[in-house]
């Protein structure tokens, strides 16, 4: 299944695993990239020495393409970024920051940076600076969230710029009877690619714990919940103890420090330690549509199958 993505990136299938922390280690990235797709491994807030392990993991597991999601907030950010350089990396995702910085030497050293993009004025700018393509990553996200909805964003950002985009948000409905139809969607919006990450979560191969994966595989469409708008960093999880108590402190006027000490280290509480009552349970607003857990390699060529037969099977009806 060819695409401008695949053949810029070496891979099979048009379809990126999101840079999750916690979540997106060597065992996961490396199963997405040897079932066709682009495994990420999400370096998070970790060390440089925990990407460069988890690196050379991902090489021991597969001799496929992948990438490292840098996060430009990591304390470490600067020896994570010479660190792809040295271990080869062929393709890096960036959030929560601008990577225009590193963008020279990447680039010199052929490396495929490809940012995540909540608006239309941020992908011009990657586009200017060099980026080879951005994720245009919808609301309905799990973890860090814009505010523009899958379906809104991704035609303006095709429109705007003349790199590929790919689309993330709201894209993992592959265990039904109409699996693809998401990633259809994306690619009549103009996408060449797409990003899922909730779907992910819950499969064979994620490390994640059994609780954490429970959890999405049992959400309904209403169980997400959006946390610190009142702090402009917005993150959307599965609603739990912890999303109650934060939301009622944001009512009554807490601070940045209270809040921030109410989710310090919950995302691992819930990866980790499976504590899905005051851990952070980051999903997308997909998870209802999650109803069991299956191989990477199961998810992604049931999605691209579908997703080709959905779009063969409409060419026909209007044909006709």
């Amino acid at each position: 299944m060819k695409t401008v993505i695949t053949e810029l990136l070496g891979i099979e299938y048009p379809v990126i695993q999101g840079g999750m922390a916690w979540v997106g280690t060597a065992e996961l990235a490396a199963a997405v990239s040897e079932a066709g797709g682009l495994g990420i491994i999400g370096a998070g807030g970790a060390p440089a020495s925990w990407v460069e392990d988890q690196i050379h993991k991902v090489k021991e597991k597969t001799d496929k393409p992948f990438g490292v999601n840098l996060m430009l907030l990591n304390p470490e950010a600067d020896a994570i970024a010479d660190l792809l350089i040295k271990e080869g990396v062929k393709v890096v995702t960036t959030g929560a920051g601008n990577p225009e910085k590193y963008m020279e030497v990447w680039k010199k050293a052929g490396v495929r940076v490809i940012p995540v993009v909540a608006s239309t004025a941020l992908a011009k700018r990657m586009e200017k600076a060099g980026a080879d393509a951005v994720i245009a990553e919808g609301t309905e996200s799990g973890g860090h969230i814009g505010e523009t909805t899958t379906m809104a964003l991704v035609p303006q950002v095709v429109d705007a710029v003349n790199i590929p985009v790919i689309a993330a948000g709201g894209i993992a409905d592959e265990f039904n009877a109409y699996k693809g139809r998401g990633m259809a969607a994306a690619f009549m919006l103009g996408a060449k690619a797409i990003q899922m990450g909730t779907i992910f979560v819950a499969s064979k191969e994620s490390i994640v714990s059994d609780a954490y994966k429970n959890k999405v595989i049992k959400a309904r469409d209403i169980d997400t919940k959006v946390t610190g708008r009142t702090t402009g960093h917005p993150v959307r999880c599965l609603r739990n103890q912890q999303t109650r108590e934060y939301l009622k402190l944001e009512q009554e006027g807490a601070s940045f420090e209270e809040l921030e000490k109410l989710t310090l280290g919950g995302l691992r509480k819930a990866v980790v330690d499976g504590d899905v009552i005051h851990g952070s349970v980051m999903a997308g607003q997909i998870a209802g549509l999650v109803k069991d857990s299956r191989s990477c390699k199961e998810i992604i060529e049931g999605i691209c199958q579908e997703m080709k037969e959905i779009i063969l099977t409409q060419a026909e009806k209007i044909g006709r």
